[in-house]
């Protein structure tokens, strides 16, 4: 579990997770090698997987998101899965429960760009594709206990 400090250094990176040491450790009140043990210990136990960059999909030249439900036809489940890790505009893919094996999100620049992706796996899956409008909840951590 967490405690206060853990769960405020999380919330500072969470927000900007290239904050210098020093200046992480003066909005936490605590010394920048206290704040160094507190990041190993996090990172040791798991609960920082990495720090990394949010990147403005639109800046590069990707004017679409769509979230994509995929239905793998029998036997191809794997197929289907190796094809959806090698297309690049597949920035996310959960498998799941229920009529549907993947759902998955991608950007493109174009809707040509996005049947060119889905014509690439219709002959070995059925989807159904929704285009994105806006994200009202970017993607967010989940709630931090606190121990």
């Amino acid at each position: 579990m967490l405690d206060e400090v853990d769960k405020r250094i999380l919330e500072i990176l969470v927000k900007d997770s290239r904050i210098s040491l020093k200046d992480l450790a003066q909005q936490v009140d605590l010394s920048s090698a206290s704040i160094s043990a507190r990041l190993r210990r996090l990172k040791e136990r798991a609960v920082i997987h990495t720090f990394t960059v949010e990147l403005n999909p639109e800046a590069l030249g990707y004017e679409l998101q769509a979230i994509v439900r995929i239905r793998p036809l029998p036997g191809k489940l794997h197929i289907v899965q190796k094809l959806i890790a090698e297309i690049p505009e597949f920035c996310e893919c959960d498998k799941v429960t229920g009529d549907d094996c993947f759902i998955a999100r991608l950007f493109v620049r174009s809707i040509e760009q996005l049947d060119q992706i889905l014509d690439r796996i219709a002959d070995r899956a059925e989807t159904s594709t929704a285009i994105v409008k806006s994200q009202p909840i970017r993607r967010r951590p989940p709630p931090f206990a606190v121990g």
